[in-house]
Order: structure tokens, then sequence, then C-alpha cells
């Protein structure tokens, strides 16, 4: 248990751009690979892992589909964020040459993200649970035909030749993470801070509208506003929200105060407060 704590959690296998995250955000930690984002939550939970690194929206994909579904319920706290770049290579078997291949394997987010150029190259798209898990096999199957798009880390550890560097069509694509603990960080006041936060609202006209005007005339920016449907409660939908402020400030105190009215009883879920990245800048 004692080395729980130096142990992150993630969902992948090595060399997937969580890992990725894991090492540039918490280099001293090792980090753990895990099947799925349930395993992955539950490492913390149970107390094998001190944080999780939790990928929660792309700046091309959109949101991480479930994984919202998860936070609530995992009794976890965001203690901090993280924004990855998404650096895309081919890669294939050593001495393989890029003219010679015909097929690449990648998640299918990979795939899409690079598009044009798997294109371009004439090759056939294949696709894969995970971007490193492609290398892997790719590695494994040693044919010079067959290569993956996966990250620098994944051709590092199954020893693969990158053949095309940076193959992605957007060059800004990031993936934003979240690191969550067993327990709240408590920062202290002051720099600029991040709220998250999820709730439902009672079945009443405008009560969206209404239940956001708190922040509004507390002076709290909003930046991340989302609906989703909770598994079993069809008829009414789950808000999951960013706002630039800590907590404890009164004026968030008050907006709470406000969106906790149009809300059914206990359905406010503070997920964490904790420093923004300078990446916000």
């Amino acid at each position: 248990m004692s080395d729980a704590v130096n142990k992150i959690a993630f969902q992948g296998v090595p060399g997937a751009y969580s890992h990725m995250s894991c090492q540039a955000v918490r280099p001293n930690m090792e980090a753990v690979a895990c099947a799925s984002f349930e395993d992955m939550l539950n490492e913390v939970e149970e107390g094998r892992a001190g944080l999780a690194m939790v990928p929660v929206e792309n700046s091309i994909a959109g949101r991480v589909a479930d994984i919202h579904h998860l936070l609530p319920s995992s009794g976890l706290y965001i203690t901090g964020e993280h924004f990855q770049r998404v650096n895309h290579h081919i890669m294939a078997p050593r001495g393989a040459k890029l003219e010679d291949l015909t097929h690449v394997h990648s998640h299918a987010q990979g795939l899409a993200q690079c598009r044009n150029r798997i294109r371009e190259l004439g090759l056939t798209p294949v696709m894969h649970a995970d971007t490193a898990g492609a290398a892997k096999d790719v590695a494994e199957s040693d044919d010079q035909k067959v290569g993956a798009i996966a990250s620098r880390l994944a051709a590092e550890i199954y020893d693969l030749d990158i053949l095309f560097e940076s193959a992605e069509d957007d060059k800004h694509n990031t993936t934003r993470f979240l690191l969550m603990a067993s327990q709240p960080s408590n920062p202290e006041r002051g720099s600029r801070m991040i709220t998250t936060l999820v709730f439902q609202l009672r079945s009443v006209p405008a009560a969206l509208y209404k239940s956001l005007g708190g922040f509004a005339t507390n002076g709290i920016n909003m930046t991340k506003l989302e609906s989703y449907i909770r598994a079993g409660v069809s008829e009414q939908a789950q808000f999951y929200v960013d706002v630039e402020a800590h907590i404890d400030d009164p004026p968030m105190q008050n907006a709470l105060e406000e969106l906790r009215f149009y809300c059914t009883k206990d359905e406010v879920h503070v997920l964490g407060t904790y420093p923004a990245s300078p990446a916000r800048s």
C-alpha cells in the first residue's frame, strides 16, 4: 500500500498518449497500464495507485466517450489538468521502407487524424483498439509491409523505425487530461483556478438558463458546458461544467447556492478545484 502513492494509472498499453502524459506530469511516478477506464479509476479508488491520468476531450475528436458517466460515481477528485500534444508518427519494423508499406494500423481516431497522409501514401488503414497496441502488434508481426500510427514513445518501447514524422493533418491536435486522486487537493486561493462540477436539473421551464445565471451575476467565467444522458435516467440530462473560480471564493459559493435551487436534491457534485494549466494561456 505504501508504494501506491508513487504509482499513476492510465488506460491503454505502454506507449499510449496517456502514458506520455504520465511521464510529462509525474516523471518520478511509476506509470501503471490498465485495460479500461473503470480499471484505471479503481486502481486509485482501491488504493493501488495514487493518481489516475484521465483523458476527457480532444481538440479534434471532442469528448472522450463514456468518461463523463464514470467521473461522478468514481469517488475520486480532480487535482490537476494537463494538455498533451498528440503527435502521430508512421512506424514499422526495423529495416522497413515507407515506399514498401501497404497497410497501416491504428486507433480509429489516429487513422482519422492522419486521413490525408494515409491517402497520399496509398496505404490501406486498419482499425485497432488503440494506437500503442497497434504498434505492439506490428512489432510482433515483423511484417515490413505493415506499419502503425502511434507515438514516438511507442516506437521506442516496441523497437520500431519511424518512417514518417508528424503524419497528422492538424498540427494543433491536443488532448486534455485530468489528474484524479482519492482526496481533494484543497489548493490555496489566489492563482488562476478551475472548478469542475456535474449537476442534474429539476424538470422546470428554463431551468438551465436560470441555474447558470448565478455564474454570470457573480462574474464567474464558464469555460466548458456539456450535457449528456446518464444511464437509467433518460428523461433528464446531466451537465458537466468547468468554471474559472476557486470553490471557496464567495462569488462561487453564491453561484452554487443559486445552482442548487434549480437542481434535484443532492445532484450537484463538485469534482474538484485545481490550478489551471499554463497551456490555457
